[in-house]
């Protein structure tokens, strides 16, 4: 799925960054390596499956770093979290504010200007990367 999004990317010409930010969050302490980010600084997940333990580190980033701006594209948004839920991982996104597509990036979130709250927490996660090496 990262590999068709890449595809969808790069025929369009937009510029992205794959798999180059490390985000720190507390559990006690893990790093989330995001897929994708666009140049107006949105995070872009790809995710077939979106298991339990990815569900929890993304509500927990969300608490720890509320100015990135993480989306997700599921290859269906429509599948339930669990065979016993009647959830899916579209209710799922909308329970705890993240923005989700089926199967690609919309047009809309690469249109999306630039905002610099979005840049600052990137630029945050990087220099926090940069002190520890």
């Amino acid at each position: 799925m990262e590999k068709e999004i890449a595809s969808q990317l790069c025929q369009q010409r937009i510029k992205f960054e794959y798999e180059t930010l490390t985000v720190k969050y507390s559990k006690p302490t893990s790093k989330y390596t995001p897929d994708f980010i666009l140049p107006n600084g949105i995070i872009v997940e790809a995710k077939g499956q979106f298991v339990s333990s990815d569900r929890s580190k993304h509500k927990l980033i969300k608490e720890q770093h509320p100015d990135l701006d993480i989306r997700f594209v599921f290859s269906n948004s429509r599948t339930r979290i669990g065979k016993k839920s009647k959830t899916t991982y579209a209710m799922w996104c909308g329970r705890f504010g993240f923005d989700f597509s089926d199967v690609s990036i919309p047009a809309a979130w690469i249109r999306e200007p630039k905002q610099q709250q979005r840049i600052k927490a990137i630029r945050r996660c990087l220099d926090d990367r940069k002190k520890k090496n």
